[in-house]
């Protein structure tokens, strides 16, 4: 049975954090903020957190290398309880919602540029036809998402040196820090858009979802991890500060396309319609890498319990179909049923309650399980997990405070999940008992 290289699992981490978040959340961002130093620190303070939690990570992805991310991690630090209810918020939420979000960007951006398509159904199409593909074999997967993330990180490098070099009306925006910068570094309004740009910077755990599918996990999943964090947190740090040199702020204001509006004040209306497009495609990879690695929960879940056992089978090649299936049917969802904004905030704050309590494990499992073999220890340790758990914790009591009504449906999402946890084993008790009865 073939598997993943190392080159595959990459691209994943990079296509799945290079997204939605990106070339949306700047606009809401500027909604409370407008300073371009603490915008800036925005996305500083981002890439810090989720290089601390990549680290902290890999440690946790070299000495538990079985596929399915926090699901794996929570089940075998915590209990089965916990690993269960963690699976089933990354497959409810943590990539079937972002993966709506990101098919809905790229069908937003191509549709300002002819406007008379649908970006819903362009969204729709997307997702079906990369469903599609992922569907056959670990070769044709991993060979359509390496290119797509090539071709995206060449876009994006492109992009950004004709939009700095073109750009002949530099923005009156100061990027040094200035009076009151201190006090908006600590405001509520600070805290609230940390959850756009933490939910930007999800998808740096995504290789831990393959890592049973990668060759040589324990060897190459820390250094995936961190190197593709690092360069996804400089290239938005390099987009964030394009962005802002070129477009007005009041013109980005509240809007979503965001790198279409910069490339329209660049390069003219006409030329703009060409970037946009570009933007748009780009985007694909991203829906590719979250519909290739979000099913792998799923099918770990059905390998463990009896009542999910049709996830857990794969085809010829090993490729969990049905997973894949079913995660792109909830994506459809979500894509036909809610809107942009609530859809990100709740996406941002569900996962980063996951991600909170699975670094929080990396030090649980050095007391609990200190001989447990750990071929790669955390650098650092234990600044990355305390640093990661302070930035993420201070953001979810914030939104906890100001964003009431998706609190209250992460809160659902996570209950939801231990009932149909007991569900699941209360099932499997009486099918187990019915076997031995002979029935």
């Amino acid at each position: 049975m073939s598997k993943f290289k190392p080159s595959t699992a990459a691209a994943v981490v990079i296509a799945n954090m290079i997204g939605t978040g990106v070339f949306t959340s700047l606009g809401f961002q500027l909604v409370e903020l407008e300073s371009g130093f603490v915008l800036m620190m925005l996305w500083a303070v981002g890439g810090l957190a989720a290089l601390c939690g990549a680290l902290s990570y890999a440690e946790l992805g070299a000495a538990l290398p079985r596929s399915g991310g926090e699901y794996n991690f929570l089940s075998e630090i915590y209990h089965p309880a916990a690993g269960f209810i963690s699976g089933w918020v990354s497959a409810t939420v943590g990539f079937a919602a972002p993966t709506a979000l990101a098919a809905l960007t790229f069908g937003s951006y191509l549709a300002s540029v002819v406007p008379g398509l649908s970006p819903l159904w362009l969204a729709t199409g997307v997702i079906v036809l990369l469903t599609a593909i992922h569907c056959t074999s670990h070769s044709q997967s991993g060979a359509a998402q390496g290119l797509l993330t090539v071709l995206k990180l060449l876009l994006i490098l492109g992009f950004s040196a004709l939009a700095l070099l073109l750009g002949d009306n530099p923005q009156p925006i100061e990027f040094q820090p200035v009076a009151g910068d201190g006090e908006l570094l600590l405001s509520g309004a600070f805290a609230v858009s940390l959850i756009y740009v933490n939910y930007a910077f999800s998808g740096w755990n995504a290789a831990t979802y393959i890592s049973g599918e990668l060759d040589d996990p324990q060897r190459y999943l820390p250094r995936v991890l961190f190197a593709s964090t690092a360069l996804v947190a400089l290239t938005y740090l390099l987009l964030n500060y394009v962005f802002l040199s070129v477009a007005p702020t009041e013109a980005m204001r509240g809007e979503v396309e965001v790198g279409y509006i910069a490339a329209r004040y660049v390069f003219g209306a006409s030329a703009a319609a060409v970037m946009g497009s570009l933007l748009a495609l780009l985007l694909i990879s991203t829906v590719s890498a979250m519909i290739l690695a979000g099913p792998r929960v799923l099918h770990v879940i059905g390998e463990d319990f009896p009542l999910f056992r049709g996830l857990g089978q794969t085809n010829t090649d090993g490729i969990p179909a049905r997973a894949i299936l079913l995660q792109a049917g909830v994506s459809l969802l979500f894509l036909w049923t809610s809107s942009f904004e609530s859809i990100l905030v709740f996406a941002g704050a569900t996962m980063a309650l996951n991600t909170f309590f699975t670094v929080l494990g990396v030090f649980v499992l050095r007391y609990t399980r200190p001989e447990l073999p750990r071929p790669f220890k955390t650098w650092g340790y234990p600044l990355p997990p305390l640093v990661f758990l302070l930035i993420t914790g201070w953001t979810l009591l914030y939104t906890v405070a100001q964003r009431r009504e998706e609190a209250w449906l992460c809160l659902a999402v996570v209950v939801s999940g231990g009932l149909l946890y007991k569900l699941s084993v209360a099932l499997g008790r009486r099918s187990r008992g019915n076997q031995n009865h002979g029935f």
